[in-house]
């Protein structure tokens, strides 16, 4: 049996490379000389070579092989415009990337469940190939799954961070225009001074007008690729201070209240939904503790008067 199911497995495996050549994955890369030489025309004097192609490494065909299986598995489940909202809200990335961590990590979960069927096997209880051709390929696309799902919980945790650093942020902000920085110079100045998700976020917005874009469409980019509504009427703050020259200072205190008044609010209704799952332990744990200590005195006494 073991014997068998070795063979199948060489079996898919020589399937497998048999497909990958159809599919016309390269295997060589073709050398610079020869991908340039057809723009260059009749201008080279030189005659032409015939193109010859460099060997490559095993570590470049996987690396090749992955970004294919990244491209395809980006045309077959799409959703390329999410993926890209969701990096620039996690701070920046390619979607080609994230396609090929996800399916690495669905190849690392479709071949982690093969190894542990043909275990299995080897121990001398086997599953049947259906079942374990099932289960091999829910596994992987569970670890596709997985990985998109811990794409968005970091973005959920890093627009928690902006939102918690928000309120001190803008403070500072407010007492540097109260001093007479301008909102431009108020934002360096923070910047250089605090650490966290949403002073890297205006560094980045500092680093976009020094290399030349206008200051409210880089200002109007940090609203945009955050995604956090606080941070939004902030921009607009700025911005109406910046091109009609309102006084800032008091908005961004008021704002840095409503935050602060907002985060409150949410943990008493998250306590107050909470409360619930905090009576089953008081219920089925406390409570039944405390009528044994209570209960066992008077148990022990009567067990003593009757002997």
């Amino acid at each position: 049996m073991t014997v068998s199911l070795l063979g199948s497995a060489l079996g898919l495996i020589a399937a497998g490379g048999v497909i990958l050549i159809a599919l016309r994955i390269p295997l060589r890369r073709p050398t610079l000389t020869s991908r340039v030489e057809p723009y260059l025309g009749t201008a080279s004097a030189a005659p032409r070579r015939p193109a010859t192609a460099e060997p490559r490494s095993l570590s470049r065909w996987y690396l090749d092989g992955i970004s294919w299986g990244a491209d395809q598995l980006d045309r077959l489940i799409g959703g390329t415009a999410y993926v890209q909202l969701r990096l620039d809200q996690l701070g920046g990335g390619s979607p080609l990337e994230f396609r090929m961590s996800q399916l690495t990590w669905a190849a690392a979960a479709l071949g982690g469940t093969l190894a542990l069927g043909l275990i299995r096997a080897a121990a001398g209880s086997p599953l049947d190939p259906p079942v374990l051709a099932l289960l091999t390929l829910g596994a992987g696309a569970a670890g596709a799954l997985a990985r998109d799902r811990s794409l968005t919980r970091a973005v959920t945790r890093r627009q928690a961070a902006i939102l918690a650093e928000f309120p001190a942020v803008a403070d500072l902000i407010a007492l540097s225009v109260a001093a007479g920085e301008g909102p431009l110079g108020a934002l360096e100045r923070v910047s250089g001074v605090c650490r966290g998700e949403l002073a890297t976020e205006f560094r980045r917005t500092l680093g976009e007008t020094r290399s030349g874009a206008p200051m409210v469409a880089a200002l109007e980019d940090l609203a945009n690729r955050t995604g956090v509504p606080v941070l939004r009427r902030f921009v607009d703050g700025l911005v109406v201070a910046i091109e009609r020259g309102t006084p800032l200072a008091e908005v961004l205190r008021a704002q840095a209240a409503d935050v602060r008044e907002a985060s409150r609010n949410s943990l008493i209704e998250t306590a107050a939904r909470k409360e619930v799952a905090m009576m089953i332990p008081v219920v089925f744990l406390v409570l039944p503790v405390t009528v044994v200590f209570a209960m066992f005195p008077g148990f022990y006494g009567l067990t003593l008067n009757v002997s």
